[in-house]
């Protein structure tokens, strides 16, 4: 097992010889005067496929959102690609699939291909249609990666939930962007849906060399796809290949947790 840092991660060498994409040192995050990341230190490397675990509230988005730059650090530093997070260096490479992206307002006429569309406008092309036959074929080719070719005509909201992310990660990948961060993208989907989704993403970096950050509360899952996972809680209690994650009884013990019934209870009511 790996606890606190990831210099010592036993993954392939393949993934520890690819370049740096994503660097966090020492980063802290106040919110609300309340305290909610701690002397964060993470690497990712290109291609990998990464999960983050830990329970409600224990920061997992705040860290999300912080590696965007959407949130300013207390302490720290983050550089994605060796640059800040908001680089406009950095844009047409990063994809951002929130917990809400999927849950568009009702009434709302958009189809799936008209949604994906919308992941190649940027600052240079808001105005102007430049190169309008390579954005096309981009859009169609992110629809068909998440396998959604048979309704890319279809209006969004005729969509199941699991179909809806997937068309928003398309929209993510529409971008063109390398490294994906997906913030709860198994929430409200049913159990076939979602080992499609898994092995969607994980697809992703083996095949389109994609880089994917994935925050999600199902433990389960996690385990079952990512290469490796972080357990966090204010601070980072695990970092390591999936196959090193803590049994309960250590997860427990990582998180302070300590038994209510002493062993005399456990022996009278045994």
């Amino acid at each position: 097992m790996i606890i606190l840092g990831c210099e010592n991660l036993t993954q392939s060498n393949v993934i520890l010889t690819e370049p740096t994409l994503l660097k966090v040192e020492n980063l802290s995050v106040n919110r609300s005067g309340k305290l909610i990341l701690k002397d964060i230190n993470l690497v990712l490397r290109k291609g990998e496929f990464v999960g983050i675990v830990g329970p409600n509230g224990s920061g997992k988005t705040t860290l999300l959102l912080s590696i965007l730059g959407f949130l300013k650090p207390e302490t720290g530093n983050v550089e994605i690609y060796g640059n800040p997070p908001m680089s406009r260096k950095n844009f047409d490479k990063i994809g951002w699939v929130s917990q809400a992206a999927s849950y568009l307002p009702k009434g709302i006429r958009i189809t799936v291909r008209e949604l994906v569309r919308l992941g190649t406008i940027n600052s240079r092309n808001l105005f102007f249609e430049l190169d309008k036959i390579g954005r096309r074929e981009r859009v169609t080719n992110a629809i068909k990666m998440v396998g959604l070719q048979d309704v890319e005509n279809v209006n969004i909201e005729f969509l199941s939930g699991g179909q809806r992310q997937r068309a928003v990660i398309a929209r993510a990948l529409a971008s063109q962007a390398e490294f994906i961060l997906l913030d709860e993208p198994l929430v409200g989907i049913d159990r076939g849906t979602r080992n499609d989704l898994l092995k969607l993403l994980d697809r992703l970096c083996h095949d389109e060399d994609k880089t994917v950050l994935m925050v999600s509360h199902d433990l389960t899952a996690i385990r079952q796809t990512a290469h490796r996972m972080i357990y966090l809680e204010e601070s980072i209690k695990f970092d390591g290949s999936t196959e090193d994650f803590p049994d309960l009884q250590t997860l427990a013990d990582l998180r302070g947790i300590k038994p209510v019934h002493d062993q005399s209870f456990n022996h009278n009511h045994s």
